[in-house]
């Protein structure tokens, strides 16, 4: 049986997320209802100072990153923005 994951965000994430145009932030609601909160494994695992967290890509250079907890299951979105600098 599969469990919904509750999603938690970072004030770093609510910053991001409230730059994001109106239209991207309708995508990231859909992707953390539609996939992340279902099934958060699916995002690509991270690598090097990232390692133990998980990316998603929101648009071509936006990103959200989120950390797994499943003994509680939680995903805590870190970050919802570009990694490219701003």
């Amino acid at each position: 049986m599969s469990h919904i994951y509750q999603v938690l965000f970072t004030k770093q994430a609510q910053k991001d997320i409230q730059k994001l145009t109106p239209k991207l932030q309708k995508k990231l609601k859909e992707i953390i209802r539609n996939k992340i909160a279902i099934a958060p494994e699916t995002g690509k695992a991270l690598t090097g100072n990232l390692k133990g967290f998980y990316s998603v890509r929101l648009s071509f250079q936006d990103r959200i990153v989120y950390r797994i907890e499943n003994e509680r299951l939680i995903v805590l979105i870190i970050r919802a923005k570009t990694h490219y600098g701003e």
